[in-house]
C-alpha cells in the first residue's frame, strides 16, 4: 500500500508540473505574440526611415541650369529695381524709363553689349564686373540713354545716348511714354502682388496694337521667372507666363 502510494503521488506531481509547464508555455505564447509584431514593425520601420532622410536630393540638385544661374546672379545682386530705376533716371534730366533689365538673368545677348562708344563691339561679360542692371531712359522727344549700374554698389558705371536712333525710333519710343499713364514701378507692384519675388526686368512694348503694356520679370523663390503683361494704362495684368527651366 505504502509503494502504490508513493507511485501515486509522484505519477501526480509529474503530472501536475507538466500541466504547469503547458500552462507556462501557452501563456508565454499568447502574451508574447502581439509584442514581437510590434518589435519587429518598430525594427523595420527604424530600418526605413534613415534610408529616405539620407537618400533624399537637395534642393540645388534639383535647380535646372537656368534656374541655378538666376540664383547665382540674385545672390550677388545687392541693388533693387526700385533703387536702380532712381539711379539710372536721375542720370538723364526729365527722362523716363523705358526698359530695366538685370543682366544675367535670362539674357541671350548679354555679352554682346554696346560699348561705351556706341561701336557696337561687345563689352566684358557681367561675371567679369558682378552683376549689372542696363537701364534704357528715354528724353521727352524719344531719345533713348543707356545708363549701366553696378548691382552691388549700385554706381554708375556709364551713361550715354544711344548712337542708332533714328527719327523713326524716337517717335515710336515718345508715343509709347505718352499712352503710358501708369509708372514701371506700379506695374511691378501689381507683378509682385500677384507672384511674391523679385523684379528682375521691366519693359515698355506694344500690345499687339491694343496700346502698351509694361512687361515685368518676377523670379520667385524657386527660382522661376514668370512674366507678366500690364497694361500701361489700367494696371491690370492682360497675360502670365512662367518658365520653368
Amino acid at each position: 500500500m505504502n509503494s502504490a502510494s508513493s507511485r501515486s503521488r509522484t505519477l501526480k506531481t509529474v503530472g501536475a508540473l507538466g500541466m504547469a509547464a503547458a500552462t507556462a508555455v501557452l501563456m508565454t505564447g499568447c502574451g508574447q505574440s502581439p509584442d514581437s509584431a510590434t518589435s519587429a514593425a518598430t525594427s523595420e520601420a527604424a530600418k526605413v526611415v534613415p534610408q529616405k532622410q539620407t537618400t533624399s536630393p537637395s534642393a540645388s540638385a534639383r535647380l535646372t541650369e537656368d534656374q541655378q544661374e538666376r540664383k547665382k546672379v540674385l545672390d550677388a545682386t545687392k541693388v533693387t529695381f526700385d533703387d536702380a530705376a532712381t539711379t539710372a533716371t536721375g542720370e538723364v534730366a526729365g527722362g523716363k524709363l523705358v526698359d530695366l533689365d538685370l543682366e544675367g538673368v535670362d539674357d541671350d545677348d548679354q555679352d554682346q553689349s554696346p560699348s561705351p562708344t556706341g561701336s557696337g563691339s561687345p563689352s566684358a561679360s557681367p561675371g567679369s564686373e558682378g552683376p549689372i542692371w542696363v537701364a534704357e531712359v528715354a528724353e521727352k522727344d524719344g531719345t533713348v540713354h543707356t545708363v549701366r549700374i553696378n548691382a552691388v554698389d549700385g554706381k554708375v558705371i556709364e551713361a550715354r545716348v544711344d548712337a542708332d536712333q533714328d527719327a523713326d525710333d524716337k517717335k515710336q519710343t515718345a508715343d509709347r511714354l505718352a499712352q503710358a499713364t501708369q509708372t514701371p514701378q506700379q506695374a511691378a507692384k501689381v507683378a509682385t502682388e500677384k507672384k511674391k519675388g523679385t523684379v528682375t526686368s521691366v519693359g515698355l512694348d506694344d500690345n499687339d496694337g491694343k496700346g502698351v503694356v509694361w512687361q515685368v520679370d518676377v523670379v520667385g523663390s524657386d527660382w522661376k521667372k514668370t512674366t507678366f503683361d500690364v497694361d500701361a494704362k489700367t494696371d491690370t495684368i492682360v497675360r502670365e507666363e512662367t518658365d520653368n527651366d
